[in-house]
C-alpha cells in the first residue's frame, strides 16, 4: 500500500508552482487528487500528468476570489470522490509596493484570495471532516508571515493572518481528530514574483532571490507530503523553511 492510498486531496492554485508540484507529490504517494485554479488549460495538462501516475484527477476551474466558489470546489470534490481528507490551501498572489503608493483595489483582491478564500474553503471542508473525525488542513503561508519587510505590508498581513488562522483553527478542531499544518516557505522559484506589479520592488526582489539557491516547488511539496503522512497521533503544526542562502 502506498502511504496515501484511499485518501482524497484537494489542492488550490494547482495550475503552477507549489500547487502543481503538490498535486503530483500527493498522487505519487497514492492519493486521488482534485485540482483547482483559474487556468483550465494548465489544469488539463496537469491532469494528464496525474493520469500517467495512475491517479484519478478531478479538474475544477475556479476563480477563488469568489468565496462561494471557494466553498463549492470542496462540495464538488466530496460529491465526486465521496469525501475530502486533505485540503491544501495554496492559492494566492503577492502584490508588493510601498504603502504610500498602494493600489488598494489590488490589495483588497490579495486579502480576499490569500485569506478569505482560504477560510471559506476550510469552513466548507470541516463538516465532512468532523462527521468522520478525520481530516487534514494544510495552509501555505510564508516567511513573510513571520518577518514584515518594507514594501510587503499587505502581503505580510495576509500571511501573518494565515499563520494566526491556522493556529486558532487547530485549537478549535483538534478534539475532532482534525489536523492543521501551516507551511512557511522562504524564497521559492515560482511565478509568484511575476504578480508584484511595482517595478522597482520587483527588480530588487528578483536580484536578491537570483543571488541565492532558491527553494523549488518540489521542496515545499515534500514538506506537505511529510505533514499529511505522519501517524494519526502526530500533527506537524508548522514548517518554516528557507533556502540555505536566505538570511531573513
Amino acid at each position: 500500500m502506498k502511504r496515501l492510498d484511499g485518501r482524497i486531496a484537494l489542492v488550490t492554485g494547482a495550475s503552477s508552482g507549489i500547487g502543481e508540484a503538490t498535486a503530483i507529490a500527493l498522487a505519487q504517494a497514492g492519493a486521488r487528487v482534485a485540482i483547482a485554479a483559474r487556468r483550465v488549460d494548465r489544469l488539463q495538462a496537469l491532469a494528464e500528468r496525474l493520469r500517467s501516475l495512475g491517479a484519478e484527477p478531478l479538474v475544477l476551474e475556479a476563480d477563488l476570489l469568489d468565496e462561494h466558489v471557494a466553498q463549492q470546489i470542496v462540495r464538488d470534490t466530496e460529491s465526486h470522490f465521496g469525501q475530502l481528507d486533505i485540503l491544501v490551501n495554496n492559492a494566492g498572489v503577492m502584490y508588493l509596493e510601498p504603502v504610500a503608493e498602494a493600489d488598494l483595489g489590488r490589495w483588497r483582491r490579495m486579502l480576499e484570495l490569500n485569506v478569505l478564500s482560504l477560510i471559506a474553503s476550510t469552513q466548507a471542508a470541516l463538516a465532512g471532516m468532523k462527521s468522520r473525525r478525520d481530516g487534514h488542513i494544510v495552509n501555505i503561508a510564508s516567511t513573510a508571515g513571520r518577518i514584515a519587510n518594507p514594501n510587503a505590508a499587505a502581503y505580510s498581513a495576509t500571511k501573518f493572518g494565515v499563520v494566526a488562522f491556522s493556529e486558532a483553527l487547530r485549537r478549535e478542531v483538534y478534539a475532532d481528530n482534525i489536523r492543521v499544518s501551516v507551511i512557511e516557505p522562504g524564497v521559492v522559484q515560482t511565478e509568484l514574483r511575476d504578480h508584484i506589479g511595482h517595478a522597482a520592488t520587483q527588480a530588487n526582489l528578483n536580484a536578491w532571490a537570483g543571488a541565492m539557491r532558491q527553494l523549488q516547488s518540489e521542496d515545499v511539496a515534500d514538506a506537505i507530503v511529510f505533514c499529511v503522512t505522519r501517524p494519526p497521533h502526530v500533527n506537524v503544526n508548522e514548517i518554516l523553511m528557507r533556502p540555505t542562502d536566505q538570511e531573513r
